[in-house]
């Protein structure tokens, strides 16, 4: 709780600071609070009594709020550039940033459903606002009222399958509602609760069939929020999907974990496929998101996701792929969106290119990048519960490998830059991509930390 005390008086401070336009302190005491928030988060003060600490965090957890927060620094520091150009508002982009990351945390560490509702909706409101933040753009004005009514619709669903669970099991406590699930033979509204809970998860997190929103929310928001979206809250709410089956319906694993087997089957497919036809950057990186939060979520279907590093590994070289190509479309700049905008950026900045090589590379899985420890973790442990959706997982690995190879060459290949518009770094950015690629080389070195 002290973290996400922190964080919000950080928001708070933000918000009056961006009043007298104050960018470079904004930006300063923005990433000062991430920072605190960290350190309180592993090492609390122990202020607050213990009828007051509503939240609940093992190893597990605590590292994905590192992770959290980690990728929120970066993407802070990463849209400085974009966020000068708007001074008025730096202020409210830092603070909807954390106070969007008070919840993602509140979802890490809930212990009921009460906590779960509301650190979902702290995560995901504070997004409306800021998918919708470029005004002059009509996309983002589309992307807003999309996520804003897909949002709300998801909600929906949630709220009905939390009313049919609490009358199935009369409790909102995880603990007693495992209890009853164990026990439960049969009980129709304990199942249909669970059913549109699972929906209103698979919303949020962008799986199939209800995945379609995805690329145009992407599409249409500012490439620094989409980054967010696509990295800090994936990460969230995929280990919050995690928790809530294993904590309140592990008594019915035989029931869903088919279901959502064959889900992530197809979502793999129909991201990777889609992928393929995609000629804007935003799109591939949306169809990408799907496939990987479909890679993602196998830990779902091994019991020990929830106490072992192998999805926190998954995200990190995940996470850091996505902040760092993100990073490099904001560098950019290209008005257009274009694949074609990559070309020969290599050769022009030799720093960009081999952090957008090693960012591809990592969500390839090749070795020896982070993202191929993790990708190969996350696969050895679910091979033994279903082996025919890691036959599945390696095809559509080797689909995206001919993607991402294929952006490498994009990327490599030998340009004329006589008519090339002038790529500028901040120095605020150059730092963002040389942690990313120490993270995307050898991120996979802290599990030799992991206890």
């Amino acid at each position: 709780m002290e973290a996400i005390i922190l964080l919000f008086i950080t928001g708070i401070i933000a918000l009056f600071l961006g009043i007298f336009n104050q960018a470079k302190l904004t930006t300063t005491i923005s990433v000062v609070g991430l920072i605190g928030a960290a350190i309180v988060q592993h090492y609390p003060l122990n202020i607050l009594s213990d009828e007051y600490n509503l939240l609940e965090f093992n190893q597990v957890g605590n590292a994905f709020v590192s992770l959290a927060i980690l990728l929120t620094a970066l993407i802070i520091l990463s849209g400085d550039k974009v966020f000068n150009e708007e001074k008025d508002h730096i202020g409210d982009y830092n603070a909807l940033l954390l106070f969007s990351l008070s919840g993602g945390i509140i979802l890490i560490g809930f212990k009921d459903l009460f906590m779960f509702f509301l650190g979902l909706e702290i995560l995901s409101i504070p997004l409306y606002v800021l998918a919708g933040s470029k005004k002059q753009s009509s996309t983002s004005s589309e992307a807003a009222v999309k996520y804003f009514f897909m949002g709300a619709f998801a909600t929906c669903l949630l709220l009905f399958g939390v009313v049919l669970t609490y009358g199935a099991t009369q409790s909102f406590e995880l603990t007693e509602i495992l209890s009853k699930t164990i026990n439960s033979s049969g009980n129709a509204m304990l199942f249909i609760g669970m059913i549109f809970i699972l929906a209103s998860f698979l919303f949020k997190v962008g799986v199939a069939p209800f995945h379609f929103w995805v690329p145009d929310v992407y599409q249409g928001s500012p490439t620094v929020f989409m980054g967010y979206m696509s990295s800090v809250v994936k990460v969230v709410g995929i280990y919050a999907f995690i928790k809530f089956f294993h904590l309140a319906f592990g008594g019915l694993y035989d029931f869903w974990s088919t279901l959502i087997a064959i889900l992530i089957g197809i979502s793999m497919f129909v991201g990777n496929l889609t992928a393929l036809v995609q000629t804007k950057f935003k799109r591939l990186m949306a169809y990408s998101s799907i496939t990987n939060g479909a890679y993602a979520l196998m830990a779902i279907l091994y019991p020990d996701a929830l106490v072992d590093s192998t999805l926190w590994v998954f995200m990190l070289g995940y996470g850091t792929s996505v902040v760092a190509l993100l990073t490099i479309s904001m560098i950019l700049n290209d008005e257009t969106d274009e694949i074609s905008a990559f070309k020969g950026i290599g050769y022009r900045k030799p720093l960009i290119g081999l952090v957008a090589i090693a960012a591809l590379l990592s969500t390839s899985g090749i070795p020896p990048m982070t993202g191929f420890f993790g990708k190969l973790m996350l696969f050895s442990s679910v091979w033994s519960y279903y082996p025919w959706l890691i036959v599945f997982a390696l095809i559509n690995s080797a689909i995206g490998v001919f993607i991402y190879l294929r952006l490498i060459m994009t990327i490599m290949s030998k340009e004329t830059f006589s008519e090339a518009k002038e790529i500028t770094v901040s120095p605020l950015q150059t730092v963002v991509l040389v942690i990313s690629l120490l993270l995307l080389v050898g991120g996979w070195l802290m599990l030799l930390c992991w206890k």
